[in-house]
């Protein structure tokens, strides 16, 4: 049982931590620099920890870039103003992403600045093969170590960690929790202290400032990625931009 639990813990963590760091904070708004070789380590990273949940880096920055732009309007990726339900709206997300990912949908060219692009890596790490190759993998790891029947109820969140975690900011930080600044959109901070999400639940804050490396703003909103993120920085892994060295706290 032990090791299952940490298992989850792990992969909930790794799998949010590739996700705010490399297809939130640098995919998405361009937060830090790095060369071509770290983007493809952390690309493969990325693939590695999210597993069968992985979302491209490039369709995600395209959706979370939209996402911005029309907040909580029809033509939000993501809005639960336009969702009866939780489940609704991650699917409506899903077919979204589908559709930039097949090339189906008419991206604005806004949108499409400064993206990683590896689309052979995706059109594997995305692919069907892979994801039931993570399933079997998980699948496995369920079988061998689940001593308990409960335990296997973590087995669909460990399958779609990424929609999970997803679902949790885009729903619930849209409705519940405070704002420090007033924004024409429902955006919310979800918790005092977020050690929960990694510092993506203070998303008030971030809908303020969306290119700042760090997500908290008061003394009590710990970001735990921030120090990670300076620490890479001083180790010359990413480039820090010039303006956030100045609004970050």
């Amino acid at each position: 049982m032990l090791f299952i639990l940490l298992f989850f813990i792990l992969h909930w963590y790794l799998s949010l931590f590739s996700q705010t760091f490399f297809q939130h904070r640098y995919a998405s708004h361009r937060a830090f620099q790095m060369n071509r070789f770290w983007e493809k380590f952390f690309h493969i990273f990325s693939y590695v920890t999210q597993g069968s949940s992985y979302m491209s880096p490039r369709a995600y920055a395209i959706m979370h870039r939209m996402h911005h732009a029309y907040t909580d309007t029809e033509k939000d990726p993501h809005s639960p103003q336009f969702s009866p339900n939780v489940f609704a709206m991650m699917w409506r997300t899903r077919r979204v992403y589908l559709n930039i990912v097949g090339e189906k949908a008419e991206v604005e060219e806004r949108f499409l600045k400064g993206l990683p692009e590896w689309p052979a890596f995706d059109r594997w790490a995305g692919s069907a093969w892979s994801r039931l190759l993570w399933v079997g993998i998980y699948t496995t790891i369920f079988a061998l170590w689940a001593t308990s029947p409960w335990l296997w109820l973590l087995l669909p969140v460990v399958i779609t960690m990424g929609a999970v975690h997803g679902a949790i900011i885009n729903w619930f930080a849209h409705k519940y929790g405070y704002h420090n600044f007033k924004m024409k959109n429902t955006s919310r901070n979800l918790f005092n202290l977020d050690i929960f999400m990694l510092g993506e639940s203070y998303h008030n804050n971030h809908h303020k400032r969306p290119s700042s490396v760090n997500f908290g703003f008061r003394w009590h909103e710990l970001d735990p990625v921030y120090p990670v993120i300076k620490l890479l920085a001083w180790l010359r892994v990413i480039r820090l931009n010039r303006p956030q060295l100045a609004e970050a706290h």
